[in-house]
């Protein structure tokens, strides 16, 4: 897994969001029988400032949020509930951008009494499983995602945050 990761905002040097962001992939990936070789994502590591605007600007919702993806195509399942199509490699190596916000991040850890690298590895994690087309607007889909997170999370040796 090749993950080119942008540190905008220095107070994630705190974590080491490369290696997280490598290991929440491999994981995530493996999980999911691809390989993790074949594939690309690049990481924005921003402050809610820069995640706010990101999200006005693709979401329309000017506020500041904890994770954004964007996948590089479509990949969506059409069923709700059903798994999305995998990737090839060979013509989608690329799967896409994600930006995750210090600030959110930090205050949802400690609301939720979770250690900041626990709660990034799943927001993560949550990321990467967009840009494979999982997603959560419906409720199976949801579902699924949600379950996929906890399996991952849990070979990772953290707890449900569910």
């Amino acid at each position: 897994m090749i993950a080119d990761v942008i540190l905008e905002d220095g107070r994630w040097s705190c974590l080491d969001i490369k290696e997280m962001t490598q290991r929440a992939a491999h994981a995530t990936l493996t999980h999911l029988d691809l390989d993790p070789q074949g594939f690309e994502i690049s990481l924005l590591a921003c402050d809610d400032t820069r995640i706010a605007a990101l999200n006005e600007d693709f979401r329309d919702k000017p506020q500041p949020t904890n994770v954004l993806s964007w996948p590089s195509a479509e990949r969506g399942a059409a069923v709700d509930g059903a798994t999305p199509p995998a990737p090839d490699p060979a013509q989608e190596a690329e799967l896409g951008d994600i930006a995750i916000a210090y600030d959110t991040c930090l205050r949802e850890a400690e609301a939720a009494g979770r250690p900041m690298a626990d709660h990034v590895t799943h927001l993560l994690v949550h990321g990467i499983l967009h840009l494979l087309g999982y997603d959560h607007e419906r409720d199976l889909d949801a579902t699924l995602m949600e379950r996929l997170e906890v399996e991952i999370l849990g070979k990772l040796g953290l707890p449900d945050p569910y």
